[in-house]
């Protein structure tokens, strides 16, 4: 290579590399102040004799639910919401506690899966701009309506017949074929009512922005890798807005989901091309089938 190629070269890379550290140093520096200003605020709880007296059989439950549902959501794109949720209502989790708890967990596990698929080259930045503001938006107009207007033991058992619905469109994705790739329309419409859903419901995301435009024959590993980098606006939105109009309750739930989440997220980026989709599509629908089947007093033996 002549000199005056590989001064070019070395341009173009020293100009890349503010874009690059801004997909890390964004979603770092939003955890790290979300951190502090939380244990700030909440600082009695995070005593030493507070954190032995959570680290309990619950917690770790809560532990490997988050693990669990960052696997699902990192690998397949759609299913942290929508698997965490259906776990913590079956166990008598209120939802908007467990919507809550779920997305401000997801503050910091879509962080950490953003990082981690821009760090294994999954994203379409353009698609992730694209989603961003209108999501963000659907996302805080459901979070204020489930935390300071609607009665949350009144809607639980529309959420259930929702996961439900959820559970199918996943199950769907996954026995479809290869599909010709189509020009999706109404990005923003869609990832608005993605967002609101998703805050609502606890999860949607995913299932609804995901599940659409690989329907439209959208490349999988590009179309996971953006959705959940777009996650995380749309999560900390969604969770600033519950914490403003709700506070924050259930610290078990979140730092068990938070963990397991940080936990699984590196390896779920991983993964994302590497395993047999579709038949862990399926299982993680009829999953959450039976879960929100639970949830409306079926299968309550179990």
């Amino acid at each position: 290579m002549s000199a005056d190629n590989l001064e070019r070269v070395e341009s173009l890379e020293v100009q890349a590399r503010p874009k690059n550290y801004l997909w890390y140093g964004v979603p770092i520096a939003l955890m790290i102040g979300l951190m502090l200003i939380l244990v700030y605020k909440y600082h009695n709880i995070f005593s030493v004799e507070s954190i032995q007296n959570g680290l309990n059989y619950d917690f770790v439950i809560f532990l490997f639910i988050g693990i669990f549902a960052q696997l699902v959501d990192g690998t397949l794109g759609m299913g942290y919401g929508a698997t965490s949720t259906s776990f913590l209502i079956s166990f008598g989790v209120p939802p908007a506690t467990s919507s809550m708890g779920v997305h401000v967990a997801e503050m910091f596990t879509t962080g950490a899966s953003a990082i981690s698929h821009h760090r294994f080259k999954n994203i379409n930045k353009k698609l992730v701009l694209n989603l961003l503001i209108p999501g963000v938006a659907g996302s805080v107009l459901g979070a204020y309506l489930l935390a300071d207007v609607v009665d949350g033991s009144v809607i639980k058992p529309y959420i259930a017949i929702y996961m439900i619905i959820l559970a199918l469109m996943i199950i769907r994705k996954g026995l479809r074929r290869n599909i010709q790739k189509k020009k999706t329309k109404r990005l923003g419409l869609l990832a608005g009512f993605g967002g609101f859903m998703d805050a609502v419901g606890g999860g949607g995301w995913g299932p609804i922005v995901t599940s659409t435009l690989m329907g439209r024959g959208r490349n999988a590993r590009y179309t996971i890798g953006s959705v959940n980098t777009a996650e995380f606006a749309i999560a900390f939105a969604s969770g600033l807005t519950f914490i403003i109009f709700n506070g924050i309750s259930g610290w078990r739930i979140i730092a068990g989901l938070i963990i397991g989440g940080v936990i699984a997220a590196p390896l779920a980026a991983y993964l994302v091309n590497k395993i047999p989709r579709k038949p862990i599509t399926v299982l993680v629908g009829l999953l959450l089938i039976f879960l929100s089947l639970r949830t409306l007093g079926i299968f309550d033996w179990f």
